[in-house]
């Protein structure tokens, strides 16, 4: 059996794949949280495609070859095949897909949850070994049958905690930890994978054919880099599109509209001035206020009476 390392770089493979795991998961639940609160089923399918993307792209399949970077056999060059390495991506995400639609429609319920964390974790463990068999080295290798099962408990573990927690975990400080504790049950599903496999050197000693581990740095960061615009950009668009419009897709007036002018002339094909909305309700108003009746003039003040003890003169007649 040859030798093995699976931490060639020292600290840094599995610091780097703990991170990424944690922030996949961490944006996938915040976009499942996003889900939970959309007003119709196109937009909580969006948002649940982009937290496939986030945690099965990111959070799994690009923590599991970051930490195979770190992978080396010593006595044989280390390859990838690049189909079935771009196959392995797909499991991770189609899947977790999968899993998050069923979850994520319809009324929450254990057995909802077990179902689809059995589908993604299917996937997930599909992922893995699809993933290791893309990997050339001039051996073969061999798998303990005792820890590949402890790899697969592992991931449909992590599988069904994880879809848990996007129906379930709502507030920033309570996300960070869920992600947390899903970080540490993927990178501990891979090394356990990996601890999993022994290598036999092959006599010929014939180099395997396939990519670089470090030529893979380049298709796997045009691949991250344009997951994470694409998902950055879906995601602002429906952000926007939820804080400005209502749930049937109308604008909707509110905080962020803009307040109506209460005049906008325009010129119209004969000249005629058109008004908006508001315009309107004015002139109705003051229309209204024209038809109203106007109040009758108010009755003239009362003449005060004259006081009663006043002396008078009679009037004089001549040669009286």
């Amino acid at each position: 059996m040859a030798h093995v390392h699976h931490f060639t770089y020292g600290a840094f493979n599995p610091i780097a794949a703990y991170l990424l795991a944690f922030l996949g998961s961490f944006l996938g639940l915040l976009c499942t949280g996003r889900a939970r609160d959309a007003h119709n089923r196109g937009r909580r399918n969006r948002w649940l495609v982009i937290a496939a993307f986030a945690i099965g792209g990111g959070g799994i399949w690009l923590m599991h070859f970051s930490a195979m970077l770190g992978f080396d056999v010593p006595d044989s060059p280390v390859r990838y095949d690049l189909t079935l390495t771009l196959a392995s991506l797909a499991f991770s995400v189609l899947t977790v897909g999968i899993g998050l639609l069923v979850v994520g429609h319809g009324r929450r319920s254990t057995g909802r949850i077990l179902v689809a964390g059995v589908l993604t974790g299917t996937g997930v463990i599909a992922m893995h070994y699809t993933g290791m068999q893309g990997m050339r080295i001039a051996a073969t290798i061999h798998y303990h049958p005792g820890l590949v099962v402890a790899s697969a408990a592992i991931a449909l573990a992590a599988s069904t905690v994880a879809l848990w927690f996007a129906v379930s975990v709502r507030g920033w400080l309570k996300i960070t930890g869920a992600a947390a504790v899903m970080a540490v049950a993927v990178c501990g599903m891979h090394y356990t994978g990996m601890a999993a496999m022994s290598v036999e050197l092959d006599p010929s000693g014939v180099a395997p054919g396939g990519i670089r581990p470090l030529t893979m740095l380049v298709p796997i960061t045009i691949i991250t880099a344009a997951t994470i615009v694409g998902v950055a950009l879906s995601a602002l668009q429906a952000m926007t599109e939820e804080e400005f419009t209502d749930g049937a897709g109308t604008p909707k007036r509110g905080v962020h509209a803009e307040n109506p002018q209460p005049w906008s002339v325009k010129a119209g094909s004969m000249g005629a001035v058109r008004l908006t909305p508001a315009a309107r309700a004015v002139v109705s108003g003051r229309a209204a206020a024209a038809t109203r009746p106007s109040p009758g003039p108010r009755p003239s003040p009362r003449p005060e009476p004259i006081p009663t003890n006043t002396p008078t003169t009679a009037p004089t007649t001549p040669g009286s």
